[in-house]
């Protein structure tokens, strides 16, 4: 192998003496200029540093001063206002890319109702075709409002918004029912308004709830269920025998408070709370009202008492311990379940739509002193496992509609297909945020995964008619894009991303903004419930 000549080494060193350089005036100045142009590079970075430091010093000193004059107006502020920032520089890129994948998920399901059922209230999927399952109020389209904000799609927002201010309509010769109308277009809009601050969603808000409030006009002030909203004329269904159904009753209260502070007109709240005055007359000490309530007289009528399908701090506590006295645990695993009571007897049987319950539970944990804290928070988590494992049990890994429970056997599916239902990443997203627990951020994952490899289609996203066989059903539910993708895309969120300090979600996982109190008259009372008193139901197409 030939050698280096030693002439190349010396040869380097000579441009490190200064005699070289003073022999060729024209290198030196090079070497100068250089030297010149590099320290004014350092100085001016040194000088951009200070001044971000100094910015951004700055900008806390405004924002602390911003918190103090919130503060005396009575508006409640993060006592940290850097813990935003923290959050926004702190994800974990794991969450991040789980994020991104739910983001992607809703962007599949939005183009494909775009594509297939733009302005229908739903999309069929397999038949690519839109369906008016609520009266033509376009409930996908309103239900997708905040989620679209929330994920950050301005331009799908955008769109959204243009068709809700020229194309939504609401003078229909329609009887649609009370209880969904209120969840998915009021609070919809109502969230999308407190979001971008557009006052064409309040308008629409207060529009379709003006057109709801004469199915309050009954003796006891207990709400029918059905209206028309093109005449008014309000009823209930023939199947319950005349009654109202109490989650239809119960279910308002944060909509219509949340209108009352948002226009200044108290009659809609004032309806609302009607209803829970009439509730605390004939409230059992159990907690545990039936699900009908007849209209007329105010009383409740003989029925099922319920957390699943149809099912103040007092008054929940109360419940809360009416809800302890239903739950059992199975064997061999130890699932603790939330029983269905008839008369006297308790059916080992849980929907999948009380999975709701181990959120409610975890959210209104911090109102009891340590012990009972601690009790209602370990129910939550336990209930919260057997709701997960509704997912995690079948071949699917999809949940079923309902479940029972079995000694020895722990549980098995009954009602077996799965509508895209949101209850149990709801709670998830609750406890991850209660706890920090990231056990509860794997599971909704889990769910996701099994919603992409059995539900996602190229035309969007279906439930299942069996969650066992894998068939699919023909319906892609607007609640999927309103609570599912949203209660998942929150679980891998920073808390500060619809903060709890500031935000309550309503039944249909719309987010109002809190109000503080502002005068005598309830008016601005902030709306904060500690769970529903029931929830939607459900039919695969």
């Amino acid at each position: 192998m030939a050698r280096r000549s030693s002439s190349s080494s010396s040869g380097a060193w000579r441009y490190l003496n200064p005699a070289y350089y003073l022999k060729r005036p024209k290198r030196l100045a090079l070497l100068f200029f250089v030297f010149v142009a590099a320290t004014f590079a350092f100085w001016d970075r040194q000088s951009l540093v200070r001044e971000y430091e100094s910015e951004i010093s700055r900008l806390e000193d405004d924002i602390n001063r911003l918190h103090d004059q919130l503060r005396k107006a009575g508006v409640h502020v993060d006592e940290n206002p850097s813990n935003a920032r923290k959050d926004l520089v702190e994800i974990d890129p794991v969450n991040n890319e789980r994020r991104e994948k739910v983001k992607e998920a809703m962007l599949h399901a939005w183009n494909s109702y775009v594509k297939y059922a733009w302005g229908m209230d739903e999309l069929q999927p397999q038949s690519k075709n839109g369906i008016n399952s609520f009266g033509g109020l376009g409930a996908t389209l309103v239900d997708s409002l905040d989620t679209l904000y929330i994920m950050g799609l301005k331009d799908e927002f955008q769109k959204a918004r243009d068709w809700v201010a020229e194309s939504l309509d609401f003078d229909k010769d329609y009887d649609a029912s009370v209880f969904e109308t209120t969840i998915r277009v009021v609070g919809g809009l109502l969230s999308a308004y407190d979001l971008s601050g557009d006052k064409v969603f309040l308008e629409k808000a207060k529009d379709i709830t003006d057109r709801l409030l004469p199915a309050w006009e009954t003796t006891s002030g207990i709400p029918y269920n059905r209206i028309n909203l093109a005449h008014g004329r309000a009823h209930n269904p023939g199947w319950t025998n005349g009654d109202s159904i109490l989650a239809d009753s119960g279910t308002e209260q944060l909509e219509f408070i949340a209108l009352s502070q948002r226009t200044g007109d108290p009659k809609y709240q004032q309806k609302a709370e009607n209803v829970i005055t009439q509730l605390q007359k004939i409230y059992p000490s159990d907690g545990l009202l039936p699900i009908y309530i007849n209209p007329h007289s105010g009383t409740a009528s003989y029925s099922t008492i319920t957390f699943g399908a149809m099912g103040d701090r007092q008054m929940w506590e109360t419940s809360m311990e009416g809800l302890i006295s239903l739950t059992k645990k199975t064997t061999p695993s130890n699932y603790h379940y939330i029983c269905e009571k008839n008369g006297g007897s308790l059916s080992d049987k849980m929907d999948e739509l009380a999975c709701f319950a181990p959120g409610m539970l975890a959210l209104g944990a911090s109102g009891y002193g340590p012990e009972k804290s601690e009790q209602i928070m370990n129910l939550a988590k336990e209930l919260a496992r057997t709701c997960y494992n509704f997912y995690q049990t079948t071949p699917t890994k999809l949940a079923g509609e309902n479940y029972f429970f079995h000694a020895g056997q722990d549980m098995s599916v009954g009602t077996s297909w799965n509508i895209l239902r949101p209850e149990t990443v709801e709670s998830l997203m609750y406890l991850w945020r209660l706890t920090g627990n990231k056990t509860y951020q794997d599971w909704g994952w889990d769910i996701f995964q099994a919603f992409e490899k059995n539900s996602r289609i190229e035309s969007g996203y279906v439930g299942l008619r069996d969650v066992n066989t894998g068939e699919k059903d023909n319906m892609m539910q607007s609640f999927f894009l309103a609570e599912t993708l949203k209660y998942l895309y929150l679980l891998f969120s920073p808390p500060s991303v619809i903060s709890f300090d500031e935000w309550v979600f309503n039944t249909e996982a719309h987010p109002l903004r809190i109000v503080p109190i502002h005068d005598n008259k309830g008016i601005g009372t902030p709306a904060r419930p500690f769970g529903p008193l029931g929830r939607k139901q459900g039919k695969p197409e």
